[in-house]
């Protein structure tokens, strides 16, 4: 299922390409915008961009990073874009109808792994990368206010099996898709993360006798945020495939023990604000 992940560059072309695969006066149904498209068969997008977000998670300092885009169809097996990650969905779509997905997600998490810019709080020491892995399952709802809108629901359920911080997460994200023209969509995504006990205390704990005041932290809502994607097809038609220019700005809040922690509530912001560029080909 053609779902767009709350940080993922190239799912805009995902949905928008196949989208207006068709002009709107043609005489067939949206259920058909996938025949004659680059998207009608195995498909694949990969390309490259570049992302400004906070340096780790509460921080108020900003770094760039790359960002890698793939995502396509194989064999009838969905890719799709997860941050620092992708999800497989393993259930094949009828096009124009509700559509569900369900698979497996993983993504690495680098928090204060790298790129910490806060001297008081790299001197905590650097974290160990997590590799989270877990079930994801969604569904899509086409056709909302035009023929070629949809929404979507996904939840992802990821455990951590590198042996970092040993905990789960849970994403729920809403999606809602709308070509502007047939050569570019746009794409609004609500989303928010739900940690456990042990993912709360890596990341959020402070131990006592350093610069900050100790603190314990406990799971619950991590945070929740915006995200507002477009797609602009370098040759003016989304369903050709081809080069695709992707844009992103977003933010997100704080929440919990996330917030209270004095890696945010002192040493950074509970306002979270982040910006992507990315340049893709479809074929």
């Amino acid at each position: 299922m053609k779902i767009i992940s709350a940080a993922a560059l190239s799912a805009v072309l995902v949905i928008a390409s196949p989208a207006y695969a068709q002009e709107a006066g043609d005489s067939d149904t949206a259920a058909d915008a996938y025949e004659g498209s680059v998207f009608d068969g195995d498909w694949l997008s990969i390309g490259a961009g570049a992302v400004y977000s906070p340096s780790y998670k509460g921080s108020d300092d900003h770094v760039v990073s790359p960002l890698p885009i793939i995502q396509g169809s194989l064999g009838g097996v969905g890719i799709n874009p997860r941050p620092g990650g992708l999800a497989l969905d393993f259930i094949p779509d009828a096009d124009g109808e509700v559509a569900f997905s369900a698979g497996v997600a993983a993504k690495l998490n680098r928090n204060r792994a790298t790129q910490i810019e806060d001297p008081v709080v790299e001197s905590y020491g650097k974290l160990d990368t997590a590799f989270e892995v877990g079930p994801t399952v969604g569904v899509s709802f086409p056709g909302l206010l035009n023929p070629y809108d949809s929404l979507s629901f996904n939840l992802d359920a990821l455990w951590d099996v590198a042996g970092a911080h040993d905990g789960m997460t849970v994403s729920p994200t809403i999606t809602y898709f709308t070509p502007v023209s047939r050569g570019a969509a746009i794409s609004l995504s609500v989303s928010a993360t739900h940690v456990d006990d042990d993912y709360a205390d890596y990341y959020y704990s402070v131990p006592a006798g350093g610069p900050l005041p100790a603190f314990q932290a406990e799971g619950g809502f991590e945070s929740a945020g915006v995200n507002l994607l477009g797609a602009i097809d370098l040759d003016g038609d989304l369903a050709n495939g081809g080069l695709a220019l992707i844009v992103l700005g977003g933010y997100s809040r704080m929440l919990g023990d996330a917030k209270r922690s004095p890696f945010t509530s002192i040493r950074g912001d509970a306002d979270q604000w982040m910006g992507a560029l990315g340049i893709g080909y479809t074929f």
